[in-house]
């Protein structure tokens, strides 16, 4: 949920260090993400909630998603992250039990931000800003043309003319 929540790469995700977690301001720092490049991205208090819970299980003093190891014990003193297949992993299982038939990959759910956030009226310069992208044209790859943003233009060109009429006299 934290790839969705803060539109993270998987990568990004993994690496998140507990010392990342901004909960004064609610945001999350990204360090050293593609391109090396650092950003802030907003932090959802359900998802805050959800990584507090999360980390009580393991307890590591660094990173938020330590690999567990057999028996999952090696969470409190891991000094890796978690395997990236075994999330890609646990993500088709979760789909697969859920009925979903659509191919599925934890990338999906960083489109998924992009597209929600701008069908919510975010600014396309902000979601370029919390994708980390460096180019517009990037961000724009992300952003799908969904049936409710057909439908939200649709009303607004209708506002646009709604008085306007065609007069042949």
């Amino acid at each position: 949920s934290t790839v969705y929540a803060c539109g993270l790469r998987l990568q990004e995700a993994l690496y998140l260090q507990t010392s990342d977690i901004d909960s004064k301001r609610m945001m999350l720092y990204i360090h050293r993400g593609k391109g090396a490049k650092d950003r802030y991205v907003p932090l959802p208090k359900e998802t805050l909630q959800l990584l507090r819970r999360y980390w009580k299980t393991h307890r590591n003093q660094n990173l938020i998603f330590p690999a567990l190891g057999r028996g999952h014990t090696g969470g409190p003193t891991s000094t890796i992250p978690m395997n990236r297949a075994s999330v890609q992993g646990a993500l088709i299982r979760s789909v697969k039990k859920a009925g979903i038939i659509k191919k599925i990959s934890v990338h999906t759910l960083r489109h998924s931000y992009a597209t929600h956030l701008l069908e919510q009226g975010v600014n396309i310069r902000v979601i370029q800003r919390y994708m980390g992208h460096k180019s517009l044209e990037t961000t724009m790859r992300y952003l799908h043309l969904t049936r409710k943003g057909q439908e939200d233009a649709y009303e607004i060109i209708n506002s646009f003319m709604t008085g306007f009429t065609y007069d042949r006299t």
